[in-house]
C-alpha cells in the first residue's frame, strides 16, 4: 500500500468518523435546533473529506474537476439546508431547549 493510498483511506475514514458524528448529534442532541447543526456541520464536513480523500486516491484532471466542484457545491449549500431546516422548526413551533435565549420576532 503506498503512501497515496494511506493518505485516501483516511480521509475517508475520517468522513465516516464525522458521518457518524452527526448521527450520534441527531440521536443524543435535545432539540432540532442543535440537531440541525450537528447534522449540517458534520455531514458537510464529511462529504468534503471523503470527496478529498476520493481526490488523493484518483488524482486526474477530470477526477480534479468533478470533485472540486461538488465540494464547492456542498460547502454552500449545506449551511443554507441547515438554516432552513432550523427556520422550518421555530416556524412549525418547535420548542427549544430550556434555558435557550431566542428572538421572539422571527424573520419574516
Amino acid at each position: 500500500m503506498s503512501a497515496q493510498d494511506s493518505v485516501a483511506g483516511l480521509l475517508v475514514l475520517l468522513g465516516a468518523v464525522l458521518f457518524a458524528t452527526a448521527s450520534v448529534g441527531l440521536l443524543r442532541l435535545p432539540d432540532a435546533y442543535t440537531r440541525a447543526n450537528a447534522a449540517a456541520k458534520a455531514a458537510g464536513l464529511g462529504v468534503v473529506s471523503v470527496l478529498v480523500g476520493v481526490l488523493v486516491h484518483d488524482p486526474n484532471v477530470p477526477t480534479a474537476i468533478t470533485l472540486s466542484l461538488a465540494i464547492v457545491f456542498q460547502l454552500l449549500t449545506v449551511p443554507i439546508a441547515g438554516v432552513a431546516i432550523a427556520e422550518a422548526a421555530w416556524r412549525s413551533g418547535a420548542p427549544p431547549v430550556p434555558g435557550t435565549q431566542y428572538d421572539p420576532h422571527p424573520p419574516p
